[in-house]
């Protein structure tokens, strides 16, 4: 049997703080914590977010992950991450696959939102490309 995907892992420095940021701000639904730190998303594929205690772990804090998170009705979505403080560093845009975000973690690490379904052109919210 080929190998699957477990998890995908992002570094930070306060786990306590992460783990809020990642379920309360993003709303994923934290399946497992430890002295590891702790996994989310539901299904074969996990988000791990682990302290960063070793010196190779801490130069990887805060940088773009290169992960994209599929939302289905991405503004209002963005719009509750901005009530709680989310720092965005692209505001939902409208482009030809989509509209697409950015956001950081508090850490500065760096994940896209992306919603396949173009809103009308009169949604607010939303930047033209």
């Amino acid at each position: 049997m080929p190998p699957v995907l477990h998890s995908i892992a992002i570094f930070v420095a306060d786990i306590d703080r992460a783990k809020r940021f990642y379920r309360d701000d993003l709303g994923l639904v934290m399946t497992r914590e430890g002295s590891f730190g702790a996994e989310f998303i539901e299904g074969p594929t996990h988000l791990g977010v682990h302290p960063a205690i070793h010196p190779d772990a801490q130069a990887l804090i805060g940088r773009h992950t290169g992960i994209t998170f599929h939302i289905d009705g991405i503004l209002p979505y963005c719009e509750r991450l901005h009530e709680r403080g989310v720092k965005f560093l692209a505001e939902p845009t409208r482009q030809s696959f989509g509209v697409m975000a950015m956001i950081a973690d508090p850490d500065g690490n760096v994940f896209a939102l992306w919603d396949d379904r173009i809103p009308d052109e009169s949604a607010e919210g939303v930047h033209p490309h």
